[in-house]
């Protein structure tokens, strides 16, 4: 029981107590002893008790009735005259017994008054406690939901890291190759010393046929090398801030060594005028370049330099252009059957982004939609030469649900957005026809990607980001396939 409860029995224990005392010790202690019937003035009788002395004027009448409404006792006392009061001891007694009782009784309604505290903060601690005891069940509750969906993750994490084993399989068996062509190349040294020493020690023409036989090996090596699975994506490296909010820049993957001119064309339609810096440093702190005109205005922002000459889409058609910058004149121009254009494929951004022109390890590409793939993605190899389709092929994404697209090494890697939450989520490999659901972190510094194509050259990510040129690097998984 606790502790409040127990005041309460108390409290009611001593109220019966005195209650009983009262009317067993009341009548004796001032006297009162007899009891009988009087008749009050105006003929009602009442029953009083009383004392008897010899002269009626200096009886007392005192009459007695039960508790009140609140359980105190009352008591009505008919006094003797006033002149009688002061001789009379028991007068002094029943004074001194009745201050008594009041000191009492409000003693009384004072523990009363603690008892009904202490029972609400009683009442008020049981809700706390029910209160935190549902608390400890929620918590209960959700530290085991939270073990399960962090066993999920990690199972899905397995999931992700299973396909990747035999990748890594086979990455050991490329670098037991790599160390017996560094074996070869190491006898072939030595032999080459001693040769130096001894001339006819060896025939000259099989010591020449197997050091070509290993060049040649390591030459499709290196080639092999070259191309690899996108696996990461750098932080953006801002080169410059000019220009609107759409547009895009660009070098030649295959320009000759030592040209490092910069293409710059701002907007994504009805505009004619291609910027040419003569180098990365001009273009980052100068605004000193050559201006080139074109034949036709460009539409969207998918243009590419390629081999000394700009492909672009020519603004309100399907029809793409190749014009020579060395002789300034259109060298092709070529429809590109059933793609949309004016908007009717565009990426999730807008901007006339019907057709993107894009190279990469393999050569000229471009990426759109068609009505007979229900607006999805084609993609297309094209002849640099003649601008024909070389081969095509399509998937299953949505050209107007991607935020941008890129080519790296035959495969079409996709964003989900062009403005926040941006991240590469979709890849289609021209090479095994075949596509997949990936998650590479790609950030979004400035909040509006409207470019965003691959250097072969440079292993680099161009980007137009909200009138910021910006670079990103690339890291990619190489795997080297013996023949």
């Amino acid at each position: 029981m606790s502790v409040p409860l127990l005041k309460i029995g108390v409290v009611l224990s001593t109220m019966a107590m005195i209650t009983n005392w009262m009317s067993q010790t009341l009548p004796s202690l001032v006297g009162l002893n007899t009891t009988k019937l009087t008749a009050a003035q105006g003929g009602y009788l009442d029953r009083s008790t009383g004392v008897l002395p010899a002269n009626p004027e200096e009886s007392w009448q005192v009459f007695s009735s039960a508790q009140d409404s609140e359980g105190r006792c009352v008591c009505t006392v008919v006094a003797p005259q006033q002149s009688m009061c002061s001789r009379d001891a028991r007068t002094k007694q029943l004074r001194q017994l009745l201050e008594k009782v009041q000191n009492m009784t409000q003693s009384i309604q004072v523990l009363d008054q603690r008892t009904q505290r202490d029972l609400q903060y009683v009442e008020k601690m049981e809700v706390q406690l029910r209160g935190l005891e549902t608390k400890f069940r929620q918590v209960e509750e959700n530290h085991k939901q939270n073990i399960a969906k962090q066993y999920k993750a990690i199972k899905a994490k397995m999931e992700e890291l299973r396909p990747l084993i035999p990748v890594l399989e086979e990455y050991k068996a490329d670098a037991q190759l790599v160390l017996k062509f560094k074996e070869e190349v190491q006898n072939l040294t030595s032999v080459l010393s001693e040769l130096q020493e001894e001339m006819g020690a060896y025939d000259y023409e099989e010591l020449h046929n197997r050091v070509s036989n290993l060049e040649e090996r390591l030459r499709a090596c290196m080639q092999k090398l070259a191309c690899g699975k996108l696996t990461g994506i750098s932080e953006p490296i801002t080169i410059k801030i000019s220009g609107s909010r759409f547009g895009s820049w660009m070098t030649d993957p295959l320009a000759p060594e030592g040209d490092t001119r910069v293409w710059y064309m701002d907007g994504y339609h009805n505009n004619r005028f291609v910027r040419e810096y003569k180098s990365m440093h001009d273009f980052m702190t100068s605004d000193n370049f050559t201006s080139h005109r074109l034949p036709h205005p460009w539409s969207g922002t998918g243009q590419v330099v390629y081999n000394g000459s700009i492909y672009f889409n020519k603004f309100q058609s399907h029809v793409i252009i190749k014009f020579d910058f060395r002789t300034s004149s259109i060298s092709k121009s070529r429809q590109l059957e059933s793609a949309g254009f004016n908007n009717a494929y565009h990426y999730a951004w807008g901007g006339h982004s019907d057709i993107d022109l894009m190279v990469d390890e393999g050569g000229l590409w471009a990426v759109y939609a068609t009505n007979q793939n229900a607006g999805n993605i084609v993609i297309s190899k094209l002849n640099p030469n003649t601008l024909q389709i070389i081969k095509s092929w399509t998937t299953n994404h949505p050209k107007r649900s991607a935020g941008e697209s890129f080519m790296i090494c035959g495969t079409l890697y996709v964003t989900n957005s062009y403005s926040g939450g941006t991240k590469v989520y979709y890849a289609y490999s021209t090479n095994s026809s075949t596509y997949e659901y990936i998650d590479i972190a790609f950030q979004n510094k400035y909040s509006h990607i409207s470019m965003l194509d691959y250097n072969p050259h440079d292993r680099a990510l161009y980007a137009w980001n909200n009138g910021h040129q910006v670079l990103y690097n690339v890291t990619l998984f190489h795997v080297i396939r013996s023949e």
